[in-house]
Formats: C-alpha cells, sequence, structure tokens
C-alpha cells in the first residue's frame, strides 16, 4: 500500500487543499491529512474543529477514489511521517515563493528521514491563488469566499464569527 501524508494547518481547508487531495488519491492508496498543531499560532478554528470539517467535507473523496484519514500531530513531519509508515509527503505548490520554502523543507526532510520522498503537486489553475490565510482575510472583512471553501467550511466560518 502507498501511503501519503499532506500535512498542512487547514484553518479553513479550501478547494484547493481538496483538489490536490483528489488528485493525490490518483497516485497512492491512502492519504492522511495531518492537522500540524502549533501553540504558537492562534487559529481561527480549533484542531478539533479543523477535523470534524475535514471529515465531513472528505466523505465523498473517501468512498470515491482512496481512503482518506484526518489525524493531527506536533513536532516533526518526518518523524510522523515514519510512525505513520508513510511512503511519502504530498505538499501544494501555487506559486514560485512557494517552491522555494517547499525545496528547503524537502531537502531538509530528505536529510532527515532519506526513506521519505516528497511529492510536489500543483492546484487546479482554479485555485492557484487560494490559500487559507487569504480565504480568512477575506472573509474578516466582509469579503465573498463562496467558490474558494466548501459549503460547510462557509457555514462554520459564519457561525463561528456570529459567536459573541
Amino acid at each position: 500500500m502507498r501511503r501519503a501524508i499532506f500535512p498542512g494547518s487547514f484553518d479553513p481547508v479550501t478547494n484547493g487543499h481538496l483538489d490536490i487531495i483528489e488528485r493525490g488519491c490518483k497516485l497512492f492508496d491512502e492519504i492522511i491529512v495531518a492537522i500540524l498543531v502549533n501553540p504558537a499560532k492562534q487559529p481561527f478554528f480549533t484542531v478539533e474543529e479543523r477535523q470534524q470539517m475535514l471529515n465531513g467535507v472528505l466523505q465523498d473523496i473517501n468512498q470515491r477514489q482512496c481512503r482518506v484519514r484526518v489525524d493531527s500531530f506536533q513536532g516533526l513531519l518526518v518523524n510522523y511521517a515514519v510512525a505513520q509508515e508513510a511512503d511519502a509527503i504530498v505538499r501544494g505548490i501555487r506559486a514560485i515563493s512557494d517552491y522555494e520554502y517547499e525545496m528547503q523543507m524537502a531537502l531538509m526532510n530528505r536529510r532527515l528521514e532519506p526513506s521519505i520522498e516528497t511529492v510536489f503537486m500543483m492546484p487546479a489553475e482554479t485555485y492557484s491563488y487560494v490559500s487559507s490565510r487569504l480565504v480568512k482575510e477575506i472573509f474578516q472583512l466582509g469579503g465573498i469566499i463562496d467558490g474558494l471553501v466548501p459549503t460547510l467550511v462557509e457555514k462554520r466560518m459564519k457561525e463561528k464569527m456570529m459567536r459573541p
């Protein structure tokens, strides 16, 4: 079985993330969507909320193409990948600036754990500019995020903003 880790904050999960997961299913038998727990950051959603949303939006992919499961981790990604018996790490690249950063991380991960490959995937052109950070910023400034995130995620974002 070919297993890959797709790590990220997924705060929130975007349609670009889902695009990478769906296309990654053509290459791997299982993809673990791994939410990085970073205590230094102030996320919009808790890890538990992100896990719930991911599980909700991934149901169709799970049943159609490959096994997809959601998990969370702290610490070094390569240590987590080894513990999960993964063959690869999947990373999405939108622009040259992403590539420079991701290449540096991939080379360091290879140095730390040579048995784990890194696979770079570009999202569909429709999502090439979409990031969780931009989605949150647009949303918090009152902009429209329709088509950038799954309907479930947009609903949860609206609910979260209405809370006191």
